[in-house]
Order: structure tokens, then C-alpha cells, then sequence
């Protein structure tokens, strides 16, 4: 038995705040509860002791003289926590608390939802709310409407949290002209108790739950979070909508990682890497849910179009091809089939056009032989009125054949009236339908993502033999100098003790020193600042590259040292770097940056002077798998470079990778890491090694 059964599968509810006075929560509630027959006993708790709908009602929850498995609180905050006492006398094991006033009421709200939380932790309670809409469990057997939304809920697969709890009912009260239906509804509110990860995993062995869906405005908990989803959304589909989609600290960020972290991708890598589709709008949300809620998984991305026009059909294998699935390549033998019965007018390629005249046993017949094809996946009906034919017949005859193949996803485009859908609302379909193409293509994209996502090893977290002891001492020496900011030599050494390739390079404090390094090296050479004060080394003409003698990097030495001086910048040189010049047309980049909500990303792109200007970049949140390592580099446009576009040496992925598993390492090892840059990250021209150039990094106490 999971311990949020006693709220989702009550035997027995109480409802404290019970109420006989009209347009009351305290009493619509109670009529809601009965309304939709729910299966299990149900009392009425009210100080006043006055009858509710006809039942007795009880002055206190532990008058009841039976046991109750869950009590919905609906009184004023005040009196919230001396009901919980009363519950936890009474052997209740669950509380939806729908009453608000707490943090979301300010100073004194805060402190009232903590002694809240304080006094679940010390019952051992769970609790969904306060401040929230209710739960629904439409399952025949529980028949459970405790919330307040107008409209009777209608029964579904889908499982759906909403962390607002108006948003939550007005969903509720439209979900026959949405055409979905709800197993469980969870109104979190202020989470208390209950969050999304509680009901995610709460739903992981629910048969009963065939999909889940989640309205969040924020994740709380983001490495539970990433635990709980990625494990559920291997075995059913987790579809999110995430509001809030601004960049709190981005701007104050120095890096170019840092800088290049804004808007949410925390949030959009977090979902990626967890399996959840992620949508931007509530239509898109529920249009896909639809799929989910009618489709199989595909067994694969190849999608065949039957149609009786030529334009939409054209109009979805567009769609269908920019969301990265294939149109099937029909066999011979379909097309022969397709061709005993069709007119001579027709095409029988993908998309097969029946042409306009095509009655319904041209549908019939279409479907079924397209179906039978072992190269077709999934399937797109497109419907366009002509000629008498109805939308409904033809839209029956499609669920007709769906019923007869369960086993490929079917998916109907009907450009027809709102009439044809209102119909459809009060039908049960086994089919979802779209008005246009691409809501189509969509969701069939959706489903081929899910598929991808299942398929998709889990991944390791490999680890690597580092001197964690080297990467200790430098941090403790920036910190006792009151520092935050490494310097170039000190983030190279970082990065090298973390056995991430680096130049062959050395450290000078003199002209003399500069040249007998570079000597031992070998020429060419590039040489960089290092400065306790200065960041950004380029803004001062603090790097020089292509110095091939002696001679011409004594002269930059010196006009270095003179720039310095001319812009009063001299004090925090510490001296320069003498690097070996690699070279190398594709420059990349990797670093590290901290969200403030969801903790450490690492990033990859397109690197150099470009970073910024064309944003060639993907974030993932740290600790990386393998699997993750590979799909960051696999991702950015840039990768056709990496492949070897142009007759360029193909870049060592494999060891791209290493380096970005290794910072993944470096950072869990280290949280005081606020912000790092590998830029350029070089692909060598010689060899395709990648070879860490330059290094930035930012740190803080912990």
C-alpha cells in the first residue's frame, strides 16, 4: 500500500468545514463528493453540528465513530493546525487542505505553513495543499470528486498535477471540449507535503495512469525531480507545461557560459534529461495528451499520409519532415493494392491521394492496405468535405479501423466545422482528430519522441583518476587572498589536474623566463597575461598569438608590459603564459554555470569570438552520463564541423565528450564552482584532438 492511498483511494472521507449554506466551498464540496457517487463513507464535520445534504453532521473529527482515511480541511487558516491535532487523535492518515491563508498570504502565512509542515513531519501525515484546488479519482471503484471546480469530472487515463489550483478547475470544467478525460487529479498548491516528484512516483505502478501531465511553476527539488521522472518516464509519458520562463541572475553572470544561461534553460535542460516533453502553451499540452491518451508508442518514426486532397497532404509530409520522422516508402506490392482500386487520377505514392470523389469504401480499403504495409509506423487520415460525403462517417469508419489495428498510431486531420468536433465531445473516440496538419504532425512527434526516450540507454556516471588534492590547494590559496576569480594559470592548472588536454605551456614572471619556455616548447607560441585584476585578457591586448622567434616575443613582451602601464593595469600582473600554438579552424566551448533554483549546468557549442553572437549552444544539468555527454555534442549545428565537413580532419568526439564528463566531475567534487569557460576549446587540425586553450573560473565559499 503507497501512503498517499488514503488520500487517492479513500474508504472514508471527512469533511472538516462541512457546510448546509449555499455557494459555500464547505458545502459544494459535499455535494460534489455525492454527486459523483462516491464509493466509500462520508461524514460531515461542522462545530454547529448541523445537518449537510441530509447526513449527520459531527462537531469535531474524532466524534466520528468510524475510521476515516482522509479529511478535507475548509475552514480558515487559523484553525488549520488544531484540525491537524484533531486528525492525528483520530487516526487519520491523510489531509487535503483546501483552505488558504498561508505563505502565500505573506510573514504570517510563512510561519503558520511551517508549523504546518513541522506538525505532518512529527504525525507522520501526508498532505496535499493548503491552498489548493482538491484531488479527483474517477476510477469506478473510488468515484471521488473532492474538489471545487463546476463542472463533474470525466473519465480518462491521464493523471495531472497543477500547481495552481484555479488553473487545475478551469481545466476540469473543460475537459469534454478538450475530448480527454482524468484517472487522478492533484491540486498541489503551496506543497506542503505533495509535489509533482510525490504524485510522478506515486503514479509509476498505477495502471489506472496511463499518462502524466504537469502545470509547474517552479521545481523545488530539482535533483529529486530528475530521479523521479527520468525513472517513471521510461515506463508511461510525462508531458509539462513549465511557466515562468525568466532568468533570475543571468545578467550579473561574468562568462560567456554564465551569460549564455539565461531565460530557463535550467528548467529545459532538467525536463530533456528527465524524459519529459515539454510543451509552451496549454493547447499544445492537451492536443498532445490526446495522442498519448489514444496512440500506441510507434515502433518506429516512418509516417504514411492518406488523404482526398493534395494540398494538406503536402502541407503534412512538410510538417512530418521538419520534425525530424520519414515519410514510409511504400512497397510494390501497396502500391499495386492501392492501384486495383483507386482511379487512374489517384497517386498512390506517400501521401496516397484518393482525389476529391473518394467515397468511403476508398477510405476503408486505403487504410487498411496503407496499414498492412511493414514499413508504415504511424498514420495520418486527412479528411476534406466534398461531394456529400460526412465528416462523422468518415471519422467512425477511421476508429472502426483503429479498433481492427491497435498496434500503429492513427491520427485523423479533419478540415471541417466546429460542429464535427462538438459532435465529437460527446463521443467515445479511440482516435485523436485535428483540424489542421501540423497540431498532426505534432503529435505524432510527440509519440516518436517518447519512443526515442524509451530507447534510449540509461546511461553511466563514469569517474576518472584526478588530483582533486591540486584543485583543493588552488581554491584555498584564491579564497585566503580574498579572490573569486582565478587566474589564467590557476584555471589551466584546474583544468590539467582534472585531466583535461591542455597546450604544453609555461609560467613566466620576466622577458628572460618567457623566452626560455618558449624555446623549450617550440615555436610557434601564444602568450597570455595572468592577472589577479583582469578577467577578460583580450580586452587589454593581453593575449598574442603566432609568435614564431625570439626576437618577436620580446617585442610583445615589451609592448605588452607598455600597454599595462598606459592603461594602469600593471599592478595585478602576475606574468604570462608561453602556450604552445595550436591549430585549428573549429573553435568550441564548454563551461559551467549555476542557476540559482536548479544548481550547476554544463554547456557545449560553437565556440570562439562566435559564442555569444550566434548561440550555438546546448545546456545540460550536472552530474552528465555518458549518454548525456553524447547527446551535447551530438546536438549543436557545429557538430557537421566536428564530423568533418570541408574535408577537415574529423574532431575526437569521444574525447570531446571526456572533457565534458570530466567538468561534470570537477563540479560535483567542487560546489563552491560558480562559473567556468574552456574558450576555445581547439579541434586540431593535425589530429582533431580538442585541446583547452584558455580557461576562466569563478568561485565561491562555501
Amino acid at each position: 500500500m503507497n501512503s498517499l492511498d488514503c488520500i487517492m483511494k479513500p474508504a472514508s472521507i471527512a469533511v472538516i468545514g462541512a457546510s448546509s449554506k449555499p455557494h459555500t466551498i464547505g458545502s459544494d464540496i459535499i455535494k460534489r463528493l455525492l454527486e459523483y457517487g462516491f464509493q466509500g463513507n462520508l461524514y460531515p464535520v461542522n462545530p454547529k453540528g448541523e445537518m449537510v445534504e441530509g447526513m449527520k453532521c459531527f462537531t469535531n473529527v474524532k466524534e466520528i465513530p468510524a475510521s476515516v482515511d482522509m479529511a478535507l480541511i475548509v475552514i480558515n487558516s487559523k484553525f488549520v493546525l488544531q484540525a491537524i491535532d484533531d486528525c492525528y487523535e483520530k487516526g487519520v492518515k491523510g489531509v487535503v487542505i483546501i483552505s488558504a491563508g498561508f505563505k502565500e498570504a505573506g510573514t504570517t502565512g510563512v510561519e503558520l505553513e511551517n508549523q504546518l509542515k513541522e506538525k505532518l513531519k512529527q504525525y507522520g501525515m501526508r498532505c496535499v495543499g493548503p491552498n489548493c484546488l482538491g484531488v479527483v479519482n474517477t476510477a469506478p471503484s473510488i468515484q471521488m470528486d473532492a474538489c471545487f471546480a463546476e463542472t463533474l469530472p470525466r473519465r480518462g487515463n491521464i493523471g495531472f498535477v497543477s500547481q495552481s489550483g484555479a488553473l487545475g478547475g478551469g481545466i476540469l470544467n473543460i475537459l469534454k471540449d478538450l475530448q480527454l478525460g482524468f484517472a487522478q487529479f492533484i491540486s498541489i498548491g503551496n506543497q506542503a507535503d505533495v509535489d509533482a516528484e510525490s504524485a510522478i512516483e506515486y503514479w509509476e505502478n498505477d495502471d489506472d495512469v496511463e499518462q502524466i501531465l504537469l502545470y509547474m511553476e517552479g521545481i523545488t527539488n530539482a535533483k529529486r525531480f530528475r530521479n523521479v521522472a527520468s525513472r517513471v518516464s521510461k515506463k508511461k509519458p510525462i508531458l509539462a507545461l513549465k511557466a515562468g520562463r525568466s532568468a533570475a541572475g543571468a545578467s550579473a553572470a561574468s562568462s560567456h557560459t554564465g551569460s549564455l544561461a539565461g531565460g530557463d534553460k535550467a528548467a529545459a535542460a532538467l525536463l530533456a534529461q528527465s524524459g519529459v516533453i515539454r510543451e509552451f502553451s496549454l493547447e499544445d499540452l492537451f492536443s498532445n495528451a490526446k495522442a498519448f491518451a489514444n496512440c500506441p508508442i510507434p515502433k518506429g518514426n516512418k509516417v504514411a499520409i492518406v488523404t482526398n486532397s493534395g494540398g494538406p497532404g503536402i502541407m503534412a509530409t512538410d510538417a512530418i519532415c521538419e520534425a525530424g520522422m520519414e515519410m514510409a516508402n511504400l512497397s510494390e506490392e501497396t502500391k499495386a493494392q492501392l492501384r486495383s482500386f483507386l482511379p487512374a487520377a489517384a497517386s498512390v505514392k506517400n501521401p496516397v491521394d484518393m482525389i476529391a470523389s473518394a467515397p468511403l469504401e476508398h477510405y476503408r480499403k486505403t487504410m487498411e492496405t496503407v496499414l498492412k504495409d511493414p514499413s508504415v509506423d504511424m498514420l495520418i487520415v486527412i479528411y476534406l468535405p466534398f461531394l456529400g460525403l460526412k465528416d462523422i462517417d468518415v471519422a467512425q469508419e477511421v476508429m472502426r479501423i483503429k479498433a481492427e489495428n491497435p498496434d500503429k498510431p492513427i491520427v485523423g486531420v479533419f478540415m471541417t466545422t466546429n460542429e464535427f468536433f462538438n459532435k465529437l465531445s460527446d463521443m467515445q473516440t479511440n482516435v485523436p482528430f485535428y483540424m489542421y496538419a501540423e497540431r498532426a504532425a505534432m503529435a505524432l512527434d510527440r509519440l516518436n519522441r517518447q519512443r526515442i526516450w524509451q530507447e534510449r540507454p540509461v546511461g553511466n556516471y563514469p569517474t576518472f583518476d584526478v588530483k582533486k588534492n591540486v584543485v583543493q590547494d588552488i581554491f584555498d590559496r584564491v579564497l585566503s587572498e580574498n579572490r573569486t576569480e582565478l587566474t589564467t594559470r590557476e584555471s589551466i592548472d584546474v583544468l590539467d589536474a582534472y585531466g583535461i588536454r591542455v597546450c604544453k605551456a609555461g609560467f613566466a614572471k620576466d622577458e628572460a623566463e618567457a623566452v626560455a619556455i618558449a624555446n623549450q616548447i617550440g615555436y610557434p607560441v601564444v602568450m597570455k597575461m595572468s592577472s589577479t585584476t583582469i578577467s577578460h585578457k583580450t580586452d587589454v591586448g593581453g593575449v598574442r598569438v603566432g609568435i614564431e622567434s625570439a626576437e618577436q616575443l620580446q617585442e610583445q613582451y615589451q609592448d605588452l608590459i607598455q600597454k599595462l602601464k598606459d592603461r594602469n593595469c600593471l599592478d595585478g600582473l602576475e606574468g604570462v603564459i608561453i602556450q604552445e600554438m595550436v591549430k585549428g579552424k573549429r573553435e568550441m566551448v564548454c563551461g559551467v554555470a549555476t542557476d540559482p533554483l536548479y544548481g550547476r549546468m554544463i554547456m557545449f557549442g560553437l565556440g570562439g569570438i562566435f559564442v555569444e553572437a550566434l548561440e550555438d549552444v546546448t545546456f545540460r544539468m550536472a552530474p552528465l552520463s555518458d549518454v548525456d555527454a553524447t547527446d551535447m555534442v551530438h546536438s549543436v549545428d557545429a557538430y557537421k564541423l566536428l564530423a568533418g565537413a570541408r574535408g577537415l580532419v574529423p574532431a575526437q568526439v569521444n574525447e570531446i565528450e571526456k572533457s565534458l564528463l570530466k567538468l561534470s566531475q570537477l563540479v560535483e567534487d567542487f560546489p563552491s564552482i560558480e562559473e567556468l569557460d574552456i574558450n576555445p576549446l581547439i579541434i586540431s587540425d593535425k589530429n582533431g584532438e580538442p585541446v583547452a586553450v584558455d580557461g576562466r573560473i569563478k568561485i565561491v565559499a562555501k
